[in-house]
């Protein structure tokens, strides 16, 4: 099925915003979305990928991923993650057009049937803190971790991953960040994961190759670092087994996890740059489902999105004029005197390279 006119400019829109917003740390991908954004032919890779999977991540992926399987094109040359040193130029154009007509098939069923799963780890540097935050506030260490949206379920190890270069554990990914401002998150009490699952409805198996090398795809070809640290992710979560789930409906799956949980156990429901894949009537249902389970229940939902997604009325600063203008919103919907609060405590890099912790 064809792209409509209309289907054209509002996903060249979303390619322009993309060069304009997401990716300034990638000249590749700015370059990229900028040449898409202007061929419609580019554009129309698109037209099999259901709404919610028709953006830039997607397209970006599939072209990743067959240059990763061992495509021979000039194209690879342009990726650092395929061995490639070329800046981007004026025959980057020419380049991937070629690759993309030669390619059509594979590439139209790439972004029929797969996703954009990035399973970003980096994220747990701030969701760490975050989690002694909220074992704070809930005055309880034991918690119990569901990760919705889990993909390969990567983020279920965040109490393991190393936070501190001085922590010298082999194989095990450092994870940086460069905290911004004054407030820092409370450092105790050290919140303790007695349980913890990922729900997806399509997850990745870490031991299926093909599919982790999707996962590899979705990460961004220059950043070596971040490539670095996924492949140590992926060796621990082969060795621990972090259990994740698939489940056709996320949502409805919530309920009966939180009432599986042994009592004194504080439940934290945690979703990060999930929400935007979400059809309207579906993330509206999300959102009443789960702010009514932490109204009866006394489950605490920490969310990581873009600004336009973040829950709840939450007041924030102003943001530092030096920060990106793309970034997550840390928000918090807990239960206070039986009455529902929401919370930001922090904004951040998308990947978590640098955060800045807002909360009280």
């Amino acid at each position: 099925m064809d792209l409509t006119p209309a289907d054209t400019g509002r996903l060249a829109a979303l390619f322009r915003h993309f060069a304009n917003v997401e990716c300034p740390e990638e000249p590749l991908y700015e370059a990229l979305c900028r040449i898409v954004a202007d061929d419609p032919a580019l554009l129309g890779l698109l037209s099999g990928a259901s709404p919610e999977q028709q953006r830039p991540n997607l397209w970006l992926a599939a072209v990743h991923d067959s240059l990763l399987s061992g495509v021979t094109h000039p194209l690879a040359a342009y990726y650092p993650s395929c061995g490639g040193d070329r800046a981007p130029d004026a025959a980057l154009a020419s380049c991937v057009r070629e690759f993309a007509a030669q390619h059509a098939a594979a590439l139209r069923e790439l972004m029929r049937t797969r996703s954009t799963q990035t399973n970003e780890i980096g994220r747990c540097a701030v969701l760490w803190p975050a989690l002694h935050a909220l074992a704070a506030r809930s005055g309880r260490a034991e918690l119990a971790l569901l990760d919705v949206g889990t993909s390969a379920g990567l983020n279920l190890g965040v109490d393991v991953y190393r936070y501190d270069a001085a922590d010298a554990r082999p194989g095990v990914p450092l994870l940086s960040c460069e905290w911004q401002g004054e407030r820092r998150a409370p450092t105790t009490p050290t919140p303790k994961l007695v349980q913890r699952l990922g729900l997806d409805p399509a997850p990745v198996t870490v031991d299926d190759e093909r599919a982790v090398r999707w996962l590899r795809a979705c990460l961004w070809p220059s950043d070596t670092a971040r490539a670095t640290r996924f492949e140590q992710a992926v060796q621990m979560a082969r060795a621990r087994r972090w259990p994740v789930r698939r489940e056709a409906d996320c949502t409805a799956a919530v309920e009966p996890w939180v009432a599986s949980l042994p009592s004194g156990v504080r439940p934290v429901i945690f979703n990060s740059w999930v929400l935007t894949y979400f059809e309207r009537p579906a993330l509206q249902r999300h959102i009443e489902t789960v702010t009514e389970l932490v109204r009866r229940t006394g489950a605490m939902w920490l969310s990581a999105e873009s600004s336009a997604l973040r829950v709840g009325p939450v007041e924030l600063p102003p943001p530092r004029p030096d920060l990106p203008k793309a970034h997550s919103v840390w928000t918090l919907c807990h239960r206070v005197g039986g009455e529902l609060r929401f919370e930001a405590l922090a904004r951040s890099h998308a990947h978590g390279r640098w955060a800045e912790w807002v909360g009280a």
